[in-house]
């Protein structure tokens, strides 16, 4: 007798995981999403009026260094080589990021030579500080205050609405600094951006006669779900348990949409890095599929606010009182039979698109592995890792 396996969302999570089982199972799989749209934060679609492939919920840009991941996405659509490259407003001047040598030289006004600014940081980083406790101290560790005060405060405390010395450490490690003159924001080997967008790709992963999408469908919590085999979610780990434990944090971006004629601000991505400008960035969408040619462009500026009843989850937070819930919701899921949380939201953890999709695909392995030895199946993908 075939499965019966209901996934809630439809991201990248969810369709993935409903590829793999339908391709490797005699299954029957309902996917729901509460929105009118698949692809979840990743969707995009065409700008009515310009034409224009549109991030309908922020810049995505794919890279990865796996090539089996790489090679899995693009068995679903074409992706074509796109280099990202981000400027910084900073006290009414634009420099480069990543900060890297010429962003260095151009602050203070330097001609340094990689050696030479490795040793300038170094000096300028504050030698007080030992383990740094908190994204601050990590910051003025490592590159000193003038830096930090110039690309990160501002920018940081209107991105996560709180100060920077209250944001764990590990924020700023995934900020690289580089002592060359490589503007590519991303360093991963792989590096594109579909062709028709990431929403058709999910629209091909899901496109299986095992398969049914219901949109416009919400899943409500303690909802009668004794018809499936197995759940498996992917939204807001405390939505599913109703807050009983009460909300986790997360920050969410809400968008100011722009139309001009031409090219609006020369590339994909500007950050406001001071604290007086409410946005964070404006993205020009266009410029995401520089193969297309329009005349005229559309640009959205950001702004960062924290996630309300009404919004949609964007960043977990993860502070300290965050991860005391956390710890409570987890406890509660890993008492449940039959269900499984998958993806960012279901996890709680900052996870990028490569790893969203690997991390599905060895969940989708396990879960089968675990239903043909008739042993239980993992609630999470992160058992140990929180």
């Amino acid at each position: 007798m075939a499965y019966r396996f209901l996934i809630i969302g439809s991201g990248f999570s969810g369709c993935v995981l409903a590829e793999r089982l339908a391709k490797n199972l005699d299954c029957y799989i309902e996917i729901r999403d509460e929105r009118d749209h698949p692809g979840g934060n990743s969707h995009t679609s065409r700008d009515e009026q310009t034409g224009i492939m549109v991030h309908r919920y922020g810049p995505h840009i794919f890279n990865t260094d796996k090539k089996e991941i790489w090679d899995y996405l693009n068995s679903f659509g074409e992706f074509r080589p796109y280099v990202h490259r981000v400027k910084a407003m900073s006290k009414g001047k634009v420099y480069p990021l990543p900060v890297n040598l010429l962003t260095i030289n151009q602050f203070f006004g330097k001609t340094f030579n990689p050696e030479e600014a490795k040793k300038f940081l170094e000096a300028a980083g504050d030698k007080s500080i030992g383990e740094a406790k908190n994204f601050e101290e990590q910051a003025l560790k490592f590159i000193g205050e003038d830096l930090y005060k110039a690309f990160f405060y501002g920018y940081t405390k209107k991105q996560w609405g709180c100060k920077p010395s209250e944001l764990p450490a590990s924020i700023l490690k995934r900020i690289p600094v580089r002592f060359n003159y490589d503007d590519n924001y991303h360093n991963n080997l792989y590096t594109g951006i579909p062709v028709d967008g990431y929403t058709a790709i999910m629209e091909r992963m899901i496109d299986h006669p095992a398969i049914q999408l219901k949109l416009n469908n919400k899943y409500h919590p303690g909802e009668d779900v004794s018809g499936f085999d197995h759940v498996f979610y992917t939204g807001p780990i405390d939505a599913y348990f109703n807050y009983n434990a009460g909300r986790l944090g997360y920050r969410t971006v809400t968008f100011e949409q722009h139309y001009a004629n031409g090219d609006y601000q020369g590339l994909t991505q500007m950050n406001y890095c001071d604290e007086e400008i409410p946005y964070t960035r404006i993205a020009e969408h266009k410029h995401f599929t520089p193969w297309e040619q329009h005349n005229v462009t559309v640009y959205f500026k950001e702004y960062s606010k924290e996630t309300g009843e009404q919004d949609v989850p964007y960043y977990p937070k993860r502070l300290a009182s965050d991860k005391e819930i956390l710890l409570q919701y987890r406890s509660q899921a890993l008492a449940l039979d039959k269900v499984s949380f998958l993806g960012r939201l279901a996890t709680y953890r900052y996870m990028d698109m490569h790893q969203v999709i690997g991390e599905a695909l060895a969940f989708a392995d396990r879960f089968i592995h675990c239903l043909q030895s008739r042993v239980k199946p993992p609630v999470f993908p992160n058992e140990e890792n929180i």
